[in-house]
């Protein structure tokens, strides 16, 4: 094996970019203060740690840490945390989104916080690409982004991994180099890179197979490149040999759904936590009725139309009473449709007779659209298509909602809390986010002020 790869290697370059603690960075843009502090960013209904600042992984802090360990040190420390602010996070990664996409318009977003780019220049067009996008989003949207460039995407994310633990390539690594010419800067050796990363770090290996290939003597990326790929799929399977490939600078991985568009082919889920167990029935069925609404929301955004609707609620995990407070009920529609009267209607009656008084208590509510269609009618005559009144009621409220925000209309009193739109409006079974910053790209009466 050589120790670099060239441009032309599957047909073009691959850079993955990828925010560096992207909620944390984005809980900076708008608070100055936060930069530099110890910042924790806390699941929902502020529960475990789901991201953290440099700062704070240097006092030890990992992903997964409940709140409540660290809240009674937290003013020792120096420990700053804030709720997930979600349409927040969206709004910044779009804006991130939309500036990547201006230098490398092939662009494929895999989460909110990453995206792969596809580019067609030289290595070193590539690269100072790479540099000028980097420089922009941090001088426009204040986020740091480490880039991974190399032939394949399983090595662009070794590369950006190795972007992100040395600092001295201000966050730019680079697998490719061309023939005949002096290294570019940023340029890595790709064996170093490989027998530097241990298997279980290299992407679609999971963690149950890395004991099986470490058994094996296959420790490293370069062990698992080395390896025979023919030997590894019939041991592992053709998705550990399509890994091995890839490390071997092969493109194997086909372009997915882009994330940013949210279409759902096979279900649309919206669930939540509840900021408390429930037990009272108006207050259950208040939920569902919202997830269902917001189910309908996504699927007329994706022109879409639904045949089943599926509701669940669920208790406390491993509390004695669980399995008996977890319900699942179903409903099939007449026809397909997008229209959240019909589905919120569904919804409730798939909970009729089974919510009872006295019940145990739900932690969690869900509504599920399943049998997802694309909305193409038959053409008719002019004059002749049936007019569907609930499914015109849904575009209505789109365009309301997007004018004035989903606080401001809804089906009956669910989600309708007025003009006061700030997280204390919301019902008291909603998730808590007591620590949650202005949604200042979203909101209008939470957007900051500037004083000349």
């Amino acid at each position: 094996m050589t120790t670099s790869m060239g441009a032309s290697q599957g047909g073009g370059i691959i850079v993955l970019a990828d925010a560096d603690n992207f909620y944390a960075s984005c809980e900076t843009v708008f608070d100055p203060f936060l930069r530099g502090r110890a910042l924790v960013v806390l699941s929902n209904n502020d529960g475990c740690v789901v991201s953290r600042s440099s700062a704070a992984k240097k006092l030890g802090i990992a992903n997964g840490t409940p709140w409540f360990q660290l809240r009674g040190d937290a003013e020792s420390l120096g420990l700053v945390a804030r709720s997930s602010n979600y349409e927040l996070y969206a709004s910044l990664s779009a804006r991130m989104m939309s500036l990547l996409a201006h230098h490398i318009p092939e662009q494929e977003v895999y989460s909110i916080d990453e995206c792969f780019l596809h580019s067609h220049q030289d290595v070193n067009g590539t690269i100072s690409s790479v540099l000028a996008m980097r420089h922009e989003i941090l001088r426009g949207l204040g986020i740091p982004v480490s880039m991974g460039i190399a032939p394949t995407k399983t090595l662009a994310k070794i590369a950006n991994h190795w972007a992100k633990r040395h600092p001295e390539l201000d966050g730019v690594a680079s697998l490719m180099k061309q023939k005949g010419k002096s290294p570019p800067a940023g340029t890595c050796p790709v064996d170093d890179l490989l027998e530097a990363t241990p298997v279980g770090d290299v992407w679609g290996i999971g963690h149950r197979l890395v004991p099986h290939l470490e058994s094996q003597g296959i420790r490293t990326a370069k062990d698992l490149r080395d390896a025979d790929p023919l030997l590894i799929r019939h041991r592992y399977g053709t998705i550990v040999q399509r890994t091995v490939l890839e490390l071997r600078g092969t493109p194997c991985i086909e372009a997915e759904s882009d994330a940013s568009t949210g279409r759902r082919t096979g279900q649309i889920l919206c669930s939540q936590m509840f900021s408390h167990p429930l037990t009272d029935l108006d207050d259950i069925n208040e939920a569902v009725t919202v997830y269902a609404q917001r189910a309908a929301t996504r699927l007329r955004r994706q022109n879409s139309l639904c045949s089943q609707i599926t509701v669940f609620c669920r208790g406390r995990a491993r509390s004695p009473d669980s399995q008996s407070s977890s319900l699942r009920a179903s409903r099939t529609l007449r026809e397909p449709t997008d229209s959240p009267l019909a589905i919120a209607a569904a919804a409730r009656d798939a909970l009729r007779g089974r919510l009872i008084p006295g019940h145990p208590a739900y932690t969690r509510a869900g509504v599920m659209l399943t049998g997802i269609i694309g909305n193409t009618a038959e053409e008719v005559f002019d004059g002749m298509a049936p007019i569907d009144e609930r499914s015109l009621l849904g575009g209505a409220l789109d365009r309301i909602s997007a004018r004035f925000g989903p606080d401001h209309i809804g089906l009956g009193r669910s989600g309708i809390r007025g003009h006061d739109t700030s997280i204390n409006s919301h019902p008291d079974w909603a998730m808590r986010r007591s620590m949650l910053s202005p949604r200042a790209t979203t909101h209008w009466n939470e957007m900051l002020v500037v004083h000349a």
